[in-house]
C-alpha cells in the first residue's frame, strides 16, 4: 500500500462526521448565520451589491431587465468594436443575444473540437458570452458550470469575457452558496468562481490583466425575471 493509499484509507475511515469536524462546521454556519440575520438582503440589494463589488475589481457592471438586457448589450459591443463574439445557440439567452446583434457582429458557436480551429478562435474572437449558475455578491464572483455548449474556454481564452447573471440566484457569501445550493451532495467536474478579469503581478507587484484569462469583464445583472428569457 502507497502513503498516498494510507492517507485516503484514513480520511476515508474518519469520515465526513468526525467529531472536530461537525464541531467546526457547527461553528462556521453559526458565524455566517448569525451575520446574515442582522441584515437579510432581498435579491434588488444582493445585486447592487454584486454591481458594487465587480466595479472594485476593475468589472463593469450593469443591472438590466429581462427584455432589455439583450439591445442593452448588443449596443455595447457595437460600440466596443467587437466583431466576433462565442455565443451557444441552445440556451434561451443565447439566442436572444444573437437575435439582438447587429449586422456588424459575428455570432459563434463552440460546436467544433478546440484542435480544428484552435488559432482561429486566439487569433480572431474578441468576446465570449456565458451564463452564470449563481453570484457571490459579497465578493463579486460568478458561479460558473461549463458544459458542453458552453465548455471553460468561452470564458477563458477572448479578450472580453460578458457573462450574465439573475439577481435571484445571487447569495450574499460563499458559504450561503455552498449550503443553498448544496454543493456537498454533488458538484459538477467542473464548477469555476470567477471574480473579474484574469490578473496577476510579478515580484515587485506590479499588477497586469490578461495574462491568464480575459483582459476585461463585463456582467449583466438580470434583476426582475425569476425565469430565463
Amino acid at each position: 500500500m502507497s502513503a498516498r493509499d494510507r492517507i485516503l484509507g484514513r480520511l476515508r475511515a474518519a469520515g465526513p462526521q468526525a467529531a472536530g469536524m461537525t464541531d467546526l462546521e457547527r461553528r462556521i454556519d453559526a458565524h455566517f448565520d448569525a451575520r446574515r440575520a442582522e441584515a437579510p438582503a432581498a435579491a434588488d440589494v444582493l445585486a447592487r451589491r454584486m454591481q458594487a463589488a465587480l466595479q472594485a475589481v476593475r468589472a463593469q457592471a450593469w443591472c438590466a431587465r429581462a427584455g432589455e438586457w439583450p439591445a442593452q448589450l448588443a449596443r455595447r459591443l457595437s460600440e466596443a468594436g467587437v466583431s466576433r463574439i462565442l455565443v451557444d445557440a441552445v440556451s434561451a439567452e443565447g439566442r436572444a443575444l444573437r437575435a439582438a446583434l447587429p449586422a456588424g457582429v459575428e455570432a459563434l458557436a463552440f460546436e467544433r473540437p478546440l484542435e480544428e480551429w484552435k488559432a482561429e478562435l486566439f487569433g480572431t474572437v474578441d468576446a465570449g458570452f456565458t451564463v452564470a449558475r449563481s453570484g457571490i455578491a459579497a465578493t463579486g464572483t460568478l458561479v460558473l458550470a461549463p458544459d458542453a455548449a458552453t465548455p471553460r474556454t468561452v470564458s477563458l481564452v477572448p479578450p472580453l469575457h460578458i457573462a450574465l447573471v439573475y439577481a435571484h440566484t445571487l447569495h450574499a457569501d460563499l458559504h450561503q452558496a455552498l449550503h443553498a445550493e448544496r454543493w456537498q451532495d454533488g458538484m459538477p467536474a467542473n464548477l469555476v468562481l470567477a471574480t473579474g478579469p484574469s490578473k496577476t503581478s510579478d515580484i515587485q507587484q506590479t499588477l497586469a490583466f490578461g495574462a491568464h484569462g480575459p483582459r476585461w469583464t463585463w456582467v449583466v445583472i438580470v434583476t426582475d425575471a425569476k425565469e430565463p428569457v
